[in-house]
């Protein structure tokens, strides 16, 4: 589903227009982000959390040449489903 599919099917379920579907999912993702990037984490029970984990440096290789390479350490966000999300999922 793109993008575009996602605001509409929240439009019409809502019963509002698709520019204030739009806009509320504009909200969400930049909250999360904003709560993500000062390292705190979402919790929607029945749903899941949005949480972020750190990755340590390593030694990678570049596929193309082979070269060995240095990756830097890193925050990465994670999403862990939740109970109910995880039962719709499965049927």
């Amino acid at each position: 589903m793109t993008k575009t599919e996602f605001v509409s099917t929240i439009a019409v379920s809502a019963g509002i227009p698709k520019k204030d579907a739009e806009n509320f999912l504009k909200i969400f993702m930049a909250t999360v982000q904003d709560v993500l990037s000062k390292g705190d984490m979402i919790r929607l029970v029945g749903f899941g959390s949005f949480s972020t984990s750190k990755r340590a440096a390593r030694k990678g290789t570049n596929p193309q040449t082979g070269k060995k390479i240095d990756i830097p350490a890193s925050t990465v966000p994670k999403f862990k489903a939740g109970k109910g999300l995880k039962t719709a999922v499965n049927g």
